[in-house]
């Protein structure tokens, strides 16, 4: 994220205005991932503290944290290789993993071939085995694996808490866009302090 979003931009449209329940949530940190930050030059410094942050909230608070990964190795990706020229992210290649910023000991890791992370995984029994009825996005990219994740997330029934300044993308107009749309009809938009103030 080399960029800054006000959340004033979108406040008549980022109405809602609930509240966590922490007892029941669960941090979704999307495609944090080196080939993001290497070639794509899409996560920055400030993103990696913001993240920090969410996951030490969450541990502290209880709340489970979900590692999402991406990978094209499966033929569910071929039409999102194709989209995207070719470029694809091979598994286990250096740019498949995890920022090393991030500790990722004991948390749980799923790999989706697909924007959504709900798209042929088991994140939704996982968030249904433990009761988890609100989710917080944060990662990857704002408009595309983010906000596709945060819309299926809504149609199956969760709170989505959607962190504006610990997701990212490739400019902050499509960044304003994603959220604006976000806020009308899927996710409360809010950024990191805003969101650990809460508790």
């Amino acid at each position: 994220m080399n960029y800054d979003i006000n959340l004033d931009q979108i406040k008549e449209y980022n109405t809602h205005g609930r509240l966590l329940n922490k007892d029941k949530a669960a941090l979704l940190v999307i495609e944090m991932q080196e080939v993001f930050r290497t070639e794509m030059l899409l996560i920055s410094e400030k993103q990696i503290i913001n993240v920090k942050k969410l996951i030490h909230f969450a541990t502290t608070n209880g709340i489970h944290v979900i590692h999402i990964r991406h990978n094209d190795s499966s033929d569910s990706s071929a039409n999102m290789i194709t989209w995207w020229d070719g470029d694809k992210i091979e598994y286990g290649s250096e740019g498949w993993k995890i920022v090393s910023e991030l500790d990722i000991t004991n948390q749980i890791i799923i790999d989706k071939s697909q924007y959504s992370a709900f798209f042929n995984t088991n994140l939704d029994e996982i968030l249904k085995s433990n009761g988890i009825t609100d989710i917080i996005i944060s990662g990857l990219m704002a408009n595309c694996c983010c906000d596709t994740t945060a819309r299926d997330a809504f149609m199956r029934g969760y709170n989505v808490f959607f962190v504006n300044d610990a997701t990212s993308t490739i400019n902050a107009e499509l960044h304003l866009a994603a959220i604006k749309n976000l806020a009308i009809g899927f996710a409360n938009v809010v950024n990191t302090v805003d969101l650990i103030n809460q508790m």
